[in-house]
């Protein structure tokens, strides 16, 4: 780590004595450190689910995370869940582990808000999938968790663009928790749930998590289904784990992933996580150019720190540049058009205007005049870049970046004006997205105010495992992801 990277770095948190730090401990413990003491009944997950629902009533509003809490629901299926150990039907890692889930998952019976006020008392009858089989697995769904309403989908440009306020980081609440998926991130860093479902059409797993310095996993588009989760973009939406750990981010990519008659996208592709089976070494990683000025000083030391313990166990390609394509172009009329067609019913009834960022409330339109030839255009570039980028990641086990090029934005400024001069965002986020393949990010190291930066390892479509272990050698070898924010 650079001398300014750790002059940057705040102290890893340490409560001191008695209730206080034994809970605080628990709050912040991987899920593989909380299963192994619930499978040894060393931890009740009545009490477990009791501890991070009062975290998420005391905290959550501080940095709304929360939209809603399922107190009741949450503690009678903690009370099943003990009961089942306790007769030694353990079910697995995720058995007695509380989460919360992004807020455009269905939940029966309970409100589904998409983080937009005309759809507040939207309710559901049935469980997505992802509830559905997180249940299955003996996870405990504690909360709803806030998010960009309809998932940025209309063009917000700042961070309060939700009807329960901005998000916030809880390494420097003046700051952005990233979106849209602003109530994860800022949930799994405070140690308010154990991890959180996000999703992801273009960043927004990967922004948050590198906003509240912890490790998000975008899967394969495909890996998991989306029944019962709101569409933006019916072709690029993606559901994801954001957790403390790359390993915990397997564990629950492992109860999630897999075909749903339900969904179509949902690929016949078996998928198995297992620690013990990951890759050990030998990978070959390609190093995406740092393009000159295009990144804050912090930001490009803190990554020039990760490649060189990166290097420690594999063999690096240096300056490997993405294919020269209309990324942006592709991405913003697919996903203009996609969201027009999914919001369809909301803009037709003038009931955008009830939306809270003032962008949000025109910027629907734009997608229903796109012609037809246009956005079948972008379809068929999206196909080059597709075999494009396949043809360059089939290269490595894995190619990095920076997550974002800049720490998260101040509340108080429009993203636009948050960084001038730099380019807070990354082509490869795009590029990436558009080919539907997976990435990982995971936090290496803090920059201005205090704020965690973060990478990212990118590959072939259906390889997490491979970045998984990647992901855990660099943790193997460093602590930013046992890190806690000040006050923890």
């Amino acid at each position: 780590m650079s001398a300014a990277a750790a002059a940057a770095a705040p102290a890893a948190v340490r409560p001191r004595g008695g209730r206080a730090a034994q809970e605080a401990e628990l709050a912040y413990a991987t899920i593989r450190d909380l299963a192994e003491r619930l499978r040894r009944r060393a931890l009740s997950p009545v009490a477990l689910t009791e501890l991070y629902l009062a975290r998420l009533e005391r905290i959550g509003p501080e940095l709304g995370a929360v939209v809603t809490l399922m107190r009741d629901s949450a503690l009678e299926e903690a009370r099943r869940a003990e009961r089942e150990i306790r007769a030694g039907r353990y079910l697995g890692p995720l058995h007695g582990i509380p989460y919360g889930a992004k807020d455009l998952l269905a939940t029966a019976g309970v409100p589904t808000t998409w983080g937009a006020a005309p759809y507040r008392a939207q309710v559901f009858e049935r469980d997505a999938t992802v509830v559905r089989r997180l249940r299955d697995a003996g996870a405990i769904l504690i909360a709803k968790l806030a998010m960009v309403e309809l998932a940025g989908g209309m063009g917000y440009n700042q961070p309060n663009a939700s009807f329960t306020g901005p998000g916030r980081t809880p390494w420097n609440r003046d700051y952005w928790s990233g979106g849209s998926s602003t109530g994860p991130g800022a949930a799994v860093a405070a140690g308010l749930v154990a991890f959180a479902i996000g999703s992801e059409t273009s960043g927004s797993i990967l922004t948050p998590s590198a906003y509240c310095g912890v490790s998000g996993l975008r899967p394969t588009y495909g890996r998991v289904s989306r029944h019962g989760a709101m569409a933006l973009s019916w072709t690029m939406d993606k559901l994801g784990p954001m957790c403390r750990s790359a390993d915990d981010c397997g564990l629950v990519l492992h109860a999630i992933a897999g075909a749903d008659a339900e969904d179509p996208t949902a690929a016949e592709r078996p998928y198995a996580y297992d620690l013990r089976r990951l890759p050990a070494g030998g990978f070959t990683i390609g190093v995406i150019k740092l393009a000159p000025e295009s990144a804050q000083p912090e930001v490009a030391a803190n990554f020039r720190a990760s490649l060189d313990l990166l290097g420690r166990f594999a063999a690096l390609v240096p300056d490997v540049e993405l294919p020269d394509l209309p990324y942006g172009a592709v991405l913003r009329t697919i996903i203009d058009v996609e969201g027009a067609s999914a919001f369809e019913e909301l803009i037709e009834s003038g009931r955008l205007a009830e939306l809270t960022a003032p962008e949000d409330r025109t910027g629907g339109y734009a997608g229903t005049v796109v012609f037809a030839t246009d956005y079948l255009r972008a379809l068929r570039m999206r196909a080059v870049i597709g075999r494009r980028l396949d043809e360059l990641l089939r290269r490595f086990d894995a190619v990095v970046a920076p997550t974002r090029n800049t720490v998260a934005s101040p509340l108080t400024v429009a993203f636009r004006d948050a960084a001038p001069g730099l380019r807070g965002g990354s082509p490869i986020i795009g590029a990436t997205n558009l080919a539907g393949v997976p990435a990982i990010s995971v936090p290496n190291g803090f920059g201005p105010s205090g704020l965690p930066t973060a990478i990212q390892l990118v590959g072939r479509a259906w390889e997490e495992n491979t970045l998984l272990a990647i992901a855990n050698q660099l943790q193997q070898r460093t602590d930013w992801h046992r890190r806690r924010p000040p006050g923890a």
